[in-house]
């Protein structure tokens, strides 16, 4: 992949192919909604009200409450169905972990967004020995833009970071500030990289830099997925963390401690 300047995600009237969301694109939709339906089929919960609760991820999955407005852009009612999509498929992990102990203890699903692997389900077991990305190293913010295939931006709102490390080869850029403050930017088009398990609180919709973003707003275990197999291989205990994913490069930026200081810093980045 070449370098490139990152697009603007605001311009509700594009409608070609290289719409990056994280999600995929425009013809990604049709398999996202369709693994998801298949959630809204399967679940199976042992107490009452499984039928309720199955209804209503069905109901979510079927695009209810996304309509079209005259005037409104394709580009935006699509965005506004991909999201849809995701919020079902947290309710349909919500409404189970919440339904039973066995569900609380066992539900997984997994979502795919801005290079990051989502895995939802029970509270997770906290990461305890903390393990750095393969072949992270300390650099300059030049010396960094130089190593990389995408583009890398500096978020105006926190200064000039304190440590710049790139790892695994150029895969990720990482920047750090001081009081836990870290931003990581990586190519968010190619298949997942990062991976975090999440349980309650789910990701929460919110918009930072212009794009829809989530936030993850409690403490989860972080892992990469090794490039040669892909195994897991768990790094260490995440704060709270704003992910998005802007001109085809994800950013996951964590520490800001909630989620409007985190949007504010997104909203920064040039």
């Amino acid at each position: 992949m070449s370098s490139r300047e990152p697009h603007d995600d605001d311009h509700d009237d594009h409608d070609g192919p290289d719409d990056h969301d994280g999600l995929g694109g425009l013809d990604g939709l049709g398999g996202l909604e369709a693994e998801l339906s298949a959630l809204g089929d399967s679940l199976d919960v042992p107490a009452p009200p499984p039928a309720d609760v199955a209804a209503r991820v069905r109901a979510r999955l079927g695009g209810e409450g996304v309509e079209a407005a005259p005037g409104v852009p394709r580009r935006r009612l699509e965005r506004r169905r991909r999201w849809a999509v995701i919020a079902a498929a947290v309710l349909a992990v919500a409404a189970v972990t919440a339904a039973t102990p066995q569900g609380r203890a066992a539900v997984t699903q997994i979502l795919n967004y801005a290079g990051i692997e989502l895995r939802l389900g029970g509270a997770p077991e906290p990461v305890v020995s903390p393990t750095p990305l393969p072949g992270e190293r300390v650099v300059t913010l030049d010396r960094a833009r130089a190593l990389v295939r995408f583009p890398v931006r500096t978020p105006g709102a926190l200064g000039p970071p304190s440590a710049v490390t790139v790892s695994d080869g150029g895969r990720v850029v990482s920047m750090l500030w001081p009081g836990g403050l870290r931003l990581d930017q990586f190519d968010g088009t190619i298949s997942p990289y990062l991976w975090k398990q999440l349980g309650p609180p789910f990701p929460e919709q919110v918009e930072a830099g212009g794009v829809e973003a989530l936030w993850i707003g409690g403490a989860h275990p972080l892992g990469y997925l090794r490039r040669e197999d892909g195994t897991s291989v768990p790094l260490r205990q995440a704060a709270p963390t704003l992910i998005w994913e802007s001109g085809g490069v994800g950013h996951r930026l964590e520490g800001a401690g909630d989620k409007a200081r985190a949007a504010r810093i997104a909203d920064s980045l040039r």
